[in-house]
């Protein structure tokens, strides 16, 4: 008798799961990166080009985007200064764009965090052809994802400027960790 009822609660609760994916628009949606060195920092902007969000019984459960890697904007500073630093990041001393146009983020794992709408999510960022299992805390609720999610950019073989790989930098050594502040607006 256990066992029928063990089973009839199982496809109950089977039969009540609601699974929705939720597509994100590129157009509402921001990536922000920011990067330090030791005379300063610089920030900018880059593009998704796709993305979905997947929801089981309305909690974030999955979900991925990529991201264009051609469109990297430095925002902090105007003109040719702007130019010459995104050329200098799209080049084969940091991102190697022409060879790896795309950067992919792919969710593995979601964990509730207690509160609506927050999880601690891990997934696998895939950058210049090299995977890394990220965590990070986000938001989703409303429409709207939020994370700010820290990497170290040597993980990706970006190596230019590095004081873990070449001495004697001085003040030209550029900090290894880098974030990217990410907001993914969404809807069915």
């Amino acid at each position: 008798m256990k066992l029928i009822s063990l089973l009839f609660t199982t496809m109950t609760l089977a039969f009540f799961t609601t699974v929705e994916t939720m597509k994100v628009d590129i157009d509402k949606s921001t990536v922000e990166w920011k990067a330090t060195k030791v005379t300063g920092k610089h920030n900018g902007t880059i593009n998704l080009s796709d993305g979905e969000l997947t929801f089981e019984n309305e909690q974030l459960s999955g979900g991925s985007f990529t991201i264009d890697m051609s469109t990297i904007k430095v925002t902090d500073i105007q003109g040719q200064g702007a130019g010459k630093l995104e050329g200098h990041l799209k080049s084969a001393d940091f991102f190697g764009v022409e060879a790896h146009p795309k950067a992919t983020f792919n969710i593995t794992k979601v964990a509730p965090r207690g509160m609506d709408g927050e999880y601690r999510v891990t997934g696998d960022i895939t950058i210049k052809g090299m995977t890394k299992e990220v965590k990070f805390n986000t938001t989703a609720k409303d429409g709207v994802a939020n994370a700010t999610i820290t990497l170290d950019r040597t993980d990706f073989d970006v190596r230019y400027g590095s004081g873990s790989f070449f001495s004697n930098l001085g003040d030209k050594t550029i900090d290894d960790e880098f974030t990217l502040e990410v907001s993914l607006s969404y809807s069915k």
